[in-house]
């Protein structure tokens, strides 16, 4: 069996990592197989669409490399399938059903319906939902709400006995009562769109889409469709419900957590690698201990039986470390261009750079690759190079254990002894200082944290020599000195 799924997103909002997560298993899952990987617009939501949620799709699909394989032909390329323009389909097959027995016309106004569920809500009714008044209408009936002009939407009839059961490859046998399904859901509505159920199906048929990987969050919605399988007469793909994608309290990640959108990492400075392999890794493990895969072994790799059934954890600081360790396998390079668009929009770095800001960005670029998580990064590792530091807090400056005129005294001294090493390797400075704080009887973090603040304005700096090489000596001075006095007033 040839292997085909989809990504079939709603264009109602940004993409998220939940969703790229979908959309990356589905792709590497296809690809392991020699399959296709199919994108569908799923846009039948008219009230919601978002022409830039359309467009956020596209772009964060083209930043992980994530192509498919067809669809419509756009001259030359494939655009892909929308259902906004698969209407008459839809329509066609929600007739079938209406014909076959399987669904019916619902001529109930949305007043009837609002005043059902308050009713529902206020006698707190153990059954809510439709109450399948228009379930069995006669043919009268119906003459009669159409010579008034209702336009009528169209409910499946889902069984009122019995149960629906069908097999999950991560979760196993699934079974519902028919009597806790969805009561008669909406297949069709009156603007003539069908609803997410009924294109969702037919078009998982049309397309043949061998297995439909999916959040969990949509397993409720599987019961209706092996109703709606069974009610074609079609054969349902194989299903399989991805682990749910947490925070690290164990609760559904969402915004609380912190941004979940991929736009937002895009523009803080992910790199589509790092993202890509870290969120392979949400409830799916190659084995116990690899954690580095490229693009091309996912492709190989990857299969749904290694997919687990507990949620995965979404860490935050795990992207970090994950970003940061793709960040240093760039080359120097590689690094500069890619930190250049944060160095231009903070106005640090003409744009194109001159030939003076191009070395001194060469000559960056090894200092601070070990430095940065993420590459906007960059404007605050780096930006004491490009802008005069003219104010500082004291509190920044002072160690623990030290005032301010123990501070100012150990500045003073490390400004006599800094061009005395400038000139050394990075290690045998530091040796040299290392010394130095044990003469002055201070743990050497207490020596050098006050000067790293007086020079770059900052803790997370590059190595401090090398940064007072590019700063150069006389602004070094003139920084240390504000410091200096700074303490001085504080005494």
């Amino acid at each position: 069996m040839s292997v085909r799924v989809r990504y079939a997103p709603s264009p109602t909002g940004m993409q998220h990592i939940g969703g790229i997560r979908t959309a990356l298993f589905n792709y590497f899952f296809a690809r392991a197989n020699g399959g296709k990987f199919i994108l569908r617009i799923e846009d039948t939501d008219r009230e919601r669409y978002q022409e830039e949620a359309l467009q956020d799709l596209y772009d964060t699909l083209k930043w992980l490399g994530t192509e498919w394989d067809e669809g419509p032909d756009k001259g030359g390329d494939y655009g892909p399938y929308v259902q906004s323009q698969r209407t008459e389909l839809y329509r066609e097959y929600a007739r079938q059903l209406v014909e076959s027995g399987h669904a019916y016309y619902c001529f109930c106004t949305s007043d009837r319906l609002d005043k059902l569920r308050k009713d529902q809500k206020e006698n707190k009714k153990e059954a809510s939902g439709y109450d399948r008044k228009c379930r069995n209408l006669s043919r009268s009936e119906i003459d009669d709400y159409e010579r008034e002009g209702i336009k009528p939407v169209i409910r499946l009839k889902v069984p009122l006995e019995g149960e629906t059961v069908f097999q999950d490859h991560i979760l196993g046998r699934i079974k519902k009562k028919n009597k806790d399904v969805s009561p008669d859901p909406v297949l069709l509505k009156s603007d003539g769109f069908p609803t997410y159920h009924l294109a969702n199906v037919i078009d998982d048929h049309f397309m043949e889409i061998t297995h439909i990987m999916r959040a969990q969050e949509w397993l409720p919605s599987g019961p209706i469709h092996i109703i709606l399988y069974k009610a074609f007469g079609w054969e349902p793909p194989v299903y399989c419900h991805l682990p749910m994608v947490m925070g690290k309290d164990g609760q559904k990640l969402s915004k609380r957590h912190g941004s979940t959108a991929v736009r937002d990492f895009i523009a803080k400075g992910y790199l589509p690698e790092a993202v890509t392999n870290y969120i392979s890794l949400i409830g799916w493990a190659y084995d116990d201990s690899r954690e580095f895969f490229t693009r091309e072994e996912l492709e190989e790799l990857f299969t749904i039986d290694k997919l687990n059934k507990a949620p995965g954890v979404f860490d935050y600081k795990k992207l970090d470390w994950f970003n940061g360790q793709y960040i240093r396998r760039k080359s120097d390079e590689e690094l500069k261009e890619l930190v250049l668009p944060y160095l231009e929009k903070a106005g640090f770095v003409s744009s194109p750079v001159t030939i003076i800001e191009n070395e001194l960005l060469d000559s960056l670029m090894p200092l601070v690759k070990e430095r940065l998580k993420v590459l906007s990064d960059i404007t605050e590792v780096a930006g004491f190079l490009f802008r005069d530091i003219t104010h500082y807090n004291a509190a920044d400056v002072i160690p623990k254990k030290m005032d301010a005129a123990r501070t100012a005294e150990v500045l003073t001294l490390m400004r006599e002894r800094i061009a005395k090493v400038i000139d050394l390797p990075e290690e045998d400075a530091d040796n040299r200082f290392k010394e130095f704080a044990e003469e002055l009887g201070i743990k050497f973090g207490d020596l050098m944290m006050p000067f790293r603040v007086a020079v770059t304005g900052t803790r997370m700096s590059p190595p401090l020599i090398a940064s007072v090489k590019l700063l150069g000596l006389e602004k070094t001075y003139t920084r240390v000195d504000r410091v200096i006095e700074l303490l001085k007033n504080e005494v």
